[in-house]
This record gives C-alpha cells, structure tokens and sequence, in this order.
C-alpha cells in the first residue's frame, strides 16, 4: 500500500514515518515544498499524481494560529484552497483522501464534548480557514474522511510537551492556563489511528462510512493539569521540572481566541473503525521517554486498543 502525505516536517508527517517503520506493506511517500507548496495549486495534482497513491493523507497545513490573524489570505490559501486541491487530486487517481482538521473550527462554548453532528463556529483566522478547508475537501472528492484531533504533541517538531520540558530547565515556576479544557493527542497515536484506517480503505474497495470524525486522545484536562503530567513525568525520568501556577485566559492575552472547551468526542470513530486512542497520560509519558531516554530512538510501542470491525 502505498501512502502519499502532504508535508515534510509535521508531527503527523514524521509520526507516520517513524510508524511506517513497523509495517513492511506500506510505503510512505512524504510530499512537501517545493515539489508541493499548498500556497501554489499548480504544484499539488504533479505532485500527487507522480507517487500513484492508494490513499494520500492530507497533513500539511499552516499552523501559526496567531500570525494568521495578520495573514488570513496565507492562511485561507494553504489551509481551504490548497487542502481542496489535494482532495481533487486524490479524486483524480480514484484515491480516498484522510484529511487533518482542527478543535478551533468549534468556538468553545459548549459544556461537554463536541460531537461531529455539532454546529462549527469558529472564533479564529485559523479555525475558519480549516473548517474551509473540511468544506473543499469534502467537495472535491467524495471518498474523504475528515478527522479532528485537539492538541497535538509528539518528539517531533513543536508543541505544548517540548515547550514545558524547555522552559522547566531555566525556571522554577511556570504560569499556565487553567480554564481551556481539551483532549491532548500524540501525533503517533494520530499515525497510529492513519495507519489502521488505510488498512481497511485496501482492503475494503466498497467502504461507504465517509465523512467527518473526530480523533483525540482518551481522555481530558486543562492546560495547567497537562503542564503538571509532563513535569511530574519529566521528574520520574531524570528531566527538568518546575513548579506549574493556574492563571486564567485573560492573564495570558494571544492575538487568536483560543476555544474555551476543545473536547472532543470520539466514539463515532470507535465505532466505524474500531480504534480507540490510548489515555493521554500513558502516551504523553511515552513520548517523554522517547525525548528523555533517547537511547533507542523514538521507536515507540504502539497504544492504542484496535480491532477491524
């Protein structure tokens, strides 16, 4: 089976890498700039074409939640036109297209879990560019499955685990934010999950349950609770760590609004896929190990509870 992933540095794109490594049967074909830039439509159908893909995972995606605010035309380019384009070119060559969403195409208000059913409303350039890009996706080819995942994190690239771990060995107290709640999710639970589903898309030419899902870690928190895993954790393993302070949104003021409530609810993928992604605590203290015991890599066991339905 052969993969075509847009990008070339995400933590989904080096997360299905590092997974792929334990499937002999599936070839991973990364595609980024300047072969494919999403800000130029031009380059996406050669470049897709050219890898004759059984599925293309659509990743790449532009992520600067606050710079967007200063770029909504970057940002609505890469992030709806160029995901559109992708999706068509898929369709093009008779492929499926798995599509990466966001938590930020809901504003927040909610009390519980956001389910696929509910009413996007996005409260940022970035959210509303994403939740563009589910719509164009979906549009240009019927074959697509849409998965939000919420707080991404992995050893690779940027994110919440390794920003924490850095600020922990320079000072003895971090202030975090308490009051956003959400479900953080391993990008090589993400993989994981990717990697699963294209195995039943092979081998199920018929598959009919298309459409939008979402994809989280098992569990929730708040900023502040997950800044306190990761430092406790990091402190078992020989890390850094720092005291963490509870300090409220207003405290902490960003040019994007965040949502207040990310929490997504995941059973529906569950069921059509029969992959359950493992608690966040067990695959953030993964990750950790792998950034703070590198001595055998980033090879890590994989978590999650799946079965083919």
């Amino acid at each position: 089976m052969r993969l075509a992933v847009t990008g070339r540095e995400g933590q989904v794109v080096s997360s299905l890498v590092e997974r792929a490594r334990t499937h002999p049967d599936v070839e991973v074909f990364t595609l980024g700039r300047p072969e494919l830039d999403l800000a130029k439509p031009e380059t996406i159908e050669r470049a897709v074409v050219a890898t004759r893909p059984d599925l293309v995972v659509s990743a790449a995606a532009y992520t600067a939640v606050d710079q967007a605010e200063d770029e909504p035309d970057l940002a609505f380019a890469v992030n709806g036109i160029g995901a559109g384009h992708v999706a068509a070119a898929a369709a093009r060559i008779g492929a499926p297209v798995i599509h990466l969403s966001t938590d930020y195409v809901f504003d927040g208000s909610g009390e519980g879990a956001y389910v696929e059913e509910d009413e996007p409303a996005p409260r940022s350039v970035y959210g509303a560019s994403k939740l563009a890009g589910e719509h164009a996706v979906a549009r240009a080819n019927p074959r697509h499955l849409i998965l939000r995942t919420a707080w991404v994190y992995s050893p690779f690239g940027r994110n919440f685990v390794k920003t924490m771990l850095r600020l922990a060995a320079a000072r003895d107290e971090i202030a975090v934010v308490a009051d956003q709640w959400g479900n953080p999710t391993s990008a090589l639970d993400i993989a994981d999950a990717i990697l699963h589903v294209a195995q039943i898309l092979h081998g199920n030419k018929g598959f009919a349950s298309f459409g939008v899902y979402h994809l989280a870690g098992t569990g929730d928190t708040n900023w502040s609770g997950f800044a306190r895993h990761i430092l406790d954790t990091s402190r078992v393993l020989g890390g850094p760590y720092a005291q963490v302070r509870d300090i409220a949104t207003v405290d902490y003021p960003t040019k994007a609004q965040r949502p207040r409530n990310s929490r997504l609810a995941t059973q529906k993928f569950a069921t059509a896929f029969g992959w359950i992604a493992p608690s966040w605590h067990n695959s953030t203290t993964e990750v950790e190990r792998c950034l703070l015991r590198p001595t055998s890599g980033c090879s890590l066991p994989s978590l999650g509870t799946m079965h083919l339905p």
